[in-house]
């Protein structure tokens, strides 16, 4: 079994198709046809099935691939590891966050890293708090800054607290509460939200405010960018909630309002201390941030604060 028979199943399954995965992999389809076919005979077994119209895992295919990408993964690793043992830093980072941070620029942190950085390959997702904690967990994410609301913490991860900030109402210009100068929740409760999906770290910093008064709310649209919060807000569709260091980076066509007795979040970067590349460590390292001057919250701790 080789490496590269390895990369050339993990391009077949992502792209469903053998003339593209050979595309990808640079080179013709059928040395790749070949080499899959030699690796499912070694195995015993086939791992897709092949028709005119279209390429499928089979079951065997679908056992076999976490483990072909976790190789490929492990190996590209070990590289990263000579490469920065003798000073080199490259490989794969991969970033994760939310859609409103606002305590670091991630686009001149990244511009920065890459200026010193050239040969590391970085993949920026954009995701809910929650699902980023589990995927720094899991390893498929390297660093990832979150929001959450000030009675959680993140778990089974190495953790920086970066800003606290609070809510601010968004509006459109004409709404009534655009003039005024403060709002409270009471108020608010009576307007037409939209929001971030029910059940995110984006949602529960205001879900838990208007509870916490004993209020609720009309939340008639449910999106998962904070762009687009703006874009219902502007026509006077719905009213939001966000946090005020967001606000530079909204559309002018919105104003903002401060609210008396608004939620507050915290932001946070964290990063697996277990399994942190050097990549991900030169990464922290341009945001000033020393990986060993952290808390960490394994499972299972508590996760309210204070």
């Amino acid at each position: 079994m080789e490496l590269q028979q390895l990369r050339y199943v993990v391009a077949v399954a992502e792209t469903n198709s053998f003339t593209r995965a050979a595309e990808r992999c640079l080179v013709v389809q059928s040395a790749l046809s070949h080499q899959i076919a030699k690796l499912e005979r070694e195995l015993g077994a086939r791992l897709f099935e092949r028709t005119s119209r279209r390429v499928r895992l089979t079951p065997a295919g679908a056992a076999f691939l976490p483990a072909a990408r976790q190789c490929l993964e492990a190996a590209e690793r070990a590289a990263a590891e000579v490469a920065a043992a003798v000073g080199e830093v490259r490989g794969r980072l991969a970033v994760g966050l939310i859609p409103t941070v606002a305590a670091v620029d991630i686009p001149g942190a990244l511009r920065d890293f890459r200026r010193r950085y050239p040969r590391v390959r970085v993949n920026l997702g954009v995701g809910a708090s929650d699902d980023l904690v589990e995927q720094v967990r899991e390893g498929t994410v390297d660093v990832a800054f979150l929001g959450l609301p000030t009675t959680a913490h993140p778990r089974g991860v190495a953790v920086r607290e970066l800003a606290r900030d609070r809510l601010v109402a968004v509006v459109a210009p004409d709404h009534p509460l655009a003039g005024r100068p403060v709002v409270t929740l009471r108020r608010l409760a009576t307007e037409v939200f939209a929001d971030m999906p029910a059940g995110t770290a984006g949602r529960a910093q205001s879900d838990l405010a208007f509870a916490a008064a004993g209020l609720t709310r009309d939340v008639a649209f449910e999106v998962t960018t904070a762009d687009y919060l703006a874009r219902l807000v502007a026509p006077g569709l719905a009213v939001a909630m966000l946090p005020s260091a967001y606000v530079p980076q909204l559309p002018h066509d919105v104003v903002t309002v401060e609210v008396s007795d608004a939620p507050a979040r915290v932001e946070y970067v964290i990063w697996s201390r277990a399994t942190r590349t050097p990549a991900a460590a030169a990464f922290l390292d341009v945001l000033g941030i020393a990986a060993e001057d952290v808390e960490t919250v394994e499972e299972g701790q508590p996760t309210d604060r204070g």
